[in-house]
C-alpha cells in the first residue's frame, strides 16, 4: 500500500500542476506552432509557419553566401582534427569539443522518435527532404556561430560567455540598432532558459525513464514500483550534476567522448538493421526517391511529404534557433570564422547521418506502415527488432545516451542565459545548476505534458529574435567568412605546425573581431570550479 502512495501524489501533483499550466501552454504553442491551411493545394495539407521561418532563413544564407556550407566542409574537417588549433588562442574548449558539445545537444529523442512520425505521417520521401533540409540547415548553424565566436566576451581568467545574447546586443548596438538589441538578447535569454527546463531537461529525464522501464518489463518489471521514476531522476541527476558542476571544460570532456560513441553506437545499430534486411534495400531505396516526387499523390500530396521532411529537419537539427552558437562561443580561436566552419558539420551529422540512419531502418523494414502501433520510438524499437527480439535493449541504450548528453548541452546554454541576465557569480551559478539537476528529478518522475509543451514553445521562440539578429548582421558575417576564405588560400593561415612565428597572445577581445567593443571586462569570481 505505502509503495503505491507516490504514484497517487505524483499523479494529484502532475494533474494540478497541468491544470495550471494547460490554459497558457494552448494559447503559446497554437501560436508558436500555428499553421497555415493549403486547401487550395489540397485539403488538409497545412504549412507551419515556424518552419518557414527556419528553412526560409537556411535557403537565405545558403544564397547570399553561395553554398558556403558545402566549401566548408573540407576544412572543417581539418579544423577539428586539431591542425589549426593553437594553445595560446583564447576560449575554453577546442574545436572538437565544442563541436561534440554542440552536437549533444541536438542529438536526443527527436533522432530516433521525430524521425519515426516524419515518416510515419509523411511517407517514406520525407526523408529526402529532411536531407535536403539539414544541408540548408548547415549554413545556418555556420552564420550564428560566427557571430557567437566574434562578439563573445572574453575574461582575463581565460572563461568565455558568448552565444546569441551577445551578438545581438552588441552586433546590433554597432548597427544603431541598440535598444532593439538589448530587448531581442533579453527575450532569446528568457526563451532559453525556459527551453532548457523543460525540452532540453524535463522531457529528455522523462523518456529515457519510459524506454529503461519498457525494456526492463514494464509496469510488471523492476522499474515498476511507485517510486522509480524518482529513483532513475535522481541517479540521473546526480551523474548529470557531476559534469556540469565543473562547467564547459568538464562538459566537453564528457561529450568529446560520448559524442562519438552513441554516434558509432547507433549508427551501427541501425546499420544491423539494414543488413539484417538487406534484401528490402534497393527497393526501399526507390521508394524514398519516388515518393518525394510521387505524381500519383498529386502536387498537394508532394508538398505534404516536403513540410514533414523540413519539419523533422528543422525540429531536430536547432539551425536558426542559436543554442548552439553558445557552445561554439568557448572554442580557443582567434578566428570567428572558423567555428562558422566547423559549425556547419553538426546538422550534417545531426540530420544528413543520424536521423536518416533511423528513417532506412524504418523504411527496409516497412515499420513505418504499421498502424498497429503510435508512430514514435515505438515504430523504430519494431524495426530493431527485426534484427533480434532482444535489440530494442539497444535502442533503449541509445535512447538513454542521447538524453543524457542533450541535458549536459542545454545545462550550459541555460547557465549563459542565467549569467547574462543576473550577472556572472557563484550564487548564480551554483542556483542554476542545482535548479537543474531538481528538474531532472520531476520530469523522470511527472508526466507535466503542459509544462512540457509549453518548453517546446520557449526552445523554439528563440529563434525569433536569433534570426532578426542573423539577417541585421549578414554583411558582417559574409565579411568574416569570405574574408578568413580568402587569406586561407592566400597562405596566410597555416597550420600551426608550420607557422614558425611565436603564438598569438590572448586578451579581451578576439582578434580580427572588430564586434567586440575592445574595453578591458574585469574578471568576475570563478564560477566554473576552476
Amino acid at each position: 500500500m505505502n509503495a503505491s502512495l507516490p504514484s497517487v501524489q505524483a499523479a494529484t501533483f502532475d494533474e494540478q500542476v497541468n491544470d495550471v499550466f494547460a490554459p497558457i501552454s494552448d494559447v503559446i504553442t497554437g501560436i508558436v506552432f500555428a499553421a497555415v491551411p493549403l486547401d487550395f493545394i489540397d485539403e488538409g495539407v497545412e504549412l507551419p509557419l515556424i518552419v518557414v521561418w527556419l528553412v526560409v532563413a537556411g535557403i537565405f544564407f545558403t544564397i547570399y553566401l553561395k553554398g558556403f556550407q558545402f566549401r566548408a566542409f573540407g576544412h572543417a574537417i581539418q579544423l577539428i582534427k586539431g591542425k589549426y588549433d593553437d594553445p595560446e588562442d583564447a576560449g575554453e574548449v577546442t574545436h572538437f569539443q565544442a563541436l561534440a558539445t554542440a552536437v549533444s545537444g541536438t542529438v536526443g529523442l527527436g533522432n530516433i522518435a521525430g524521425v519515426a512520425v516524419a515518416v510515419s505521417l509523411g511517407g517514406p520521401g520525407a526523408t529526402f527532404w529532411m536531407i535536403i533540409a539539414g544541408l540548408v540547415g548547415m549554413c545556418t548553424k555556420g552564420v550564428e556561430c560566427t557571430l557567437g565566436v566574434k562578439y563573445r566576451r572574453v575574461y582575463p581568467d581565460g572563461r568565455v560567455s558568448g552565444g546569441p545574447m551577445y551578438y545581438l546586443s552588441q552586433g546590433l548596438k554597432e548597427k544603431g540598432k541598440g535598444t532593439l538589441g538589448k530587448v531581442l538578447a533579453v527575450l532569446f535569454c528568457i526563451f532559453t532558459l525556459g527551453g532548457a527546463v523543460g525540452g532540453g531537461n524535463m522531457f529528455q529525464a522523462n523518456q529515457a525513464f519510459a524506454q529503461a522501464q519498457s525494456v526492463t518489463g514494464g509496469a510488471d518489471g523492476w522499474l515498476g514500483f511507485g517510486a522509480a521514476g524518482a529513483v532513475f531522476g535522481l541517479v540521473l541527476a546526480i551523474l548529470v550534476g557531476a559534469v556540469i558542476i565543473g562547467g564547459i571544460r568538464s562538459i566537453a570532456r564528457v561529450t568529446d567522448k560520448l559524442v562519438p560513441f552513441m554516434a558509432i553506437f547507433y549508427v551501427v545499430a541501425c546499420l544491423s538493421v539494414l543488413f539484417a534486411n538487406f534484401a528490402q534495400i534497393p527497393d526501399a531505396l526507390w521508394e524514398i526517391l519516388r515518393t518525394a516526387f510521387s505524381p500519383e499523390a498529386g502536387f498537394g500530396g508532394v508538398v505534404g511529404v516536403l513540410i514533414q521532411g523540413f519539419r523533422r529537419a528543422a525540429f531536430s537539427n536547432e539551425a536558426g534557433l542559436g543554442s548552439a552558437a553558445i557552445a561554439h562561443s568557448a572554442v580557443k580561436t582567434n578566428e570567428p570564422a572558423t567555428e562558422g566552419h566547423v559549425a556547419v558539420l553538426e546538422p550534417f551529422v545531426d540530420t544528413v547521418v543520424i536521423c536518416t540512419m533511423t528513417a532506412l531502418a524504418i523504411v527496409i523494414t516497412g515499420t513505418w506502415a504499421d498502424e498497429a502501433s503510435a508512430p514514435g520510438v515505438e515504430t523504430t524499437s519494431a524495426a530493431f527488432e527485426t534484427v533480434a527480439s532482444w535489440f530494442p535493449i539497444v535502442l533503449a541504450v541509445a535512447v538513454i545516451l542521447f538524453a543524457y548528453s542533450t541535458m549536459l548541452a542545454w545545462s550550459y546554454y541555460g547557465l549563459k542565459a542565467s549569467t547574462y541576465l543576473f550577472g556572472e557569480s557563484m550564487l548564480v551559478d551554483r542556483t542554476w545548476k542545482l535548479i537543474f539537476c531538481i528538474f531532472v528529478v520531476i520530469g523522470a518522475s511527472s508526466t507535466l505534458d503542459a509544462v512540457i509543451g509549453f518548453s517546446d514553445s520557449m526552445i523554439f521562440l528563440m529563434s525569433l529574435p536569433n534570426i532578426i539578429g542573423l539577417y541585421i548582421l549578414s554583411r558582417v558575417v559574409k565579411r568574416e567568412l569570405f574574408g578568413y576564405r580568402e587569406r586561407l588560400a592566400d597562405g596566410a593561415l597555416l597550420p600551426v605546425a608550420e607557422r614558425g612565428v611565436t603564438p598569438r597572445p590572448t586578451g579581451g577581445s578576439t582578434a580580427g573581431s572588430t564586434g567586440n567593443d575592445g574595453t578591458t571586462i574585469n574578471p568576475p569570481p570563478s564560477v566554473d570550479g576552476r
